[in-house]
Parts: structure tokens; sequence; C-alpha cells
């Protein structure tokens, strides 16, 4: 995976000390009855999930999830709304880097674009029926979950 330049800036004063950042997690939701998800396969690890990212020094949490559909996916993507904020357990990177991340889920609506691995963060992207889903991790299915159900204010826990 793509690590952003600075965080490679700070990983060559701190090493792999563990790192507080800001993600996003884009739920892209097709189809009149919206029962359609936009999913990833990581080439890290394999694993099926949604788009998901790191927010950049500056940069909106909504501007990234847009700034990642189209990087990993090639889909142009607008959000909709923030479903929920959580913070994820700490992670160790297959490269031993240590993290934890504050996550901001986003539902989004799919606006154009053919699903393609745009960048060598995964190795498939597609679109799946929500009662169709590829096995993942239950924190990605939550999530889901979470941005399909989401009505009203944000999810805070």
């Amino acid at each position: 995976m793509p690590v952003p330049d600075f965080i490679l800036r700070l990983r060559e004063r701190i090493g792999t000390d563990p790192l507080w950042l800001s993600g996003v997690t884009a739920v892209v939701l097709r189809g009149d009855g919206r029962d359609e998800v936009l999913l990833v396969r990581r080439s890290d690890n394999g694993a099926w999930t949604p788009v998901t990212g790191i927010v950049d020094p500056g940069e909106h949490p909504a501007r990234t999830a847009v700034r990642e559909a189209a990087e990993e996916t090639g889909v142009e993507i607008e959000v909709e709304a923030l479903a929920w904020v959580s913070v994820t357990d700490p992670v160790v990177h297959v490269n031993g880097d240590r993290a934890q991340y504050l996550d901001h889920t986003f539902r989004c609506r799919y606006v154009s674009g053919e699903p393609y691995p745009a960048d060598d963060e995964s190795t498939a992207a597609g679109w799946f029926r929500l009662d169709e889903l590829p096995p993942m991790r239950e924190i990605y299915l939550e999530r889901i979950r979470t941005a399909v159900e989401h009505a009203g204010s944000t999810r805070l826990e």
C-alpha cells in the first residue's frame, strides 16, 4: 500500500512507534434501491473492504472520501452524510508500522465510472449486492450497515 509522504517523513523520525491518524471509510451505494456497495480487494492482505484512506494534513475528511474513491477505483462519488465517527483498535501494518485511526465513515452516492483497481492499493474493485457481500472483517460490515441505515445525527460511538 502506498504510504502518504507526510507519514514517510514522520516515520524517518519515529520509526515504527504508534501514530494517531485520521482516516475515512467511503461506503459508496448504487442502484434504485441503494442495494449495491462498492468494494475493493486490498493488495496488502487480500481482504475485501469499502474504500478507505488516510486524511492528508489540512484535508477535509469528506474530500478524502471522494479522492480515495477516485484514486482506488476510478469511480466518481458524492458524500451524502457522515454516518459514524469511531476509533479503531491499534493496528500493526505488514511493514511493522503501528497506528490507530480516528475513522470517519461516510455514506456516499455513486455518480459515474466503472470500478477497476486504479492504483496498486487493490487487486480488484466492484459492486456487490448488500445481501451478497464477500467475507470481510466484522468492523467493515458494521461500517456498511451503519452507513446504509444512517438517518439523522452522526453515530459517535
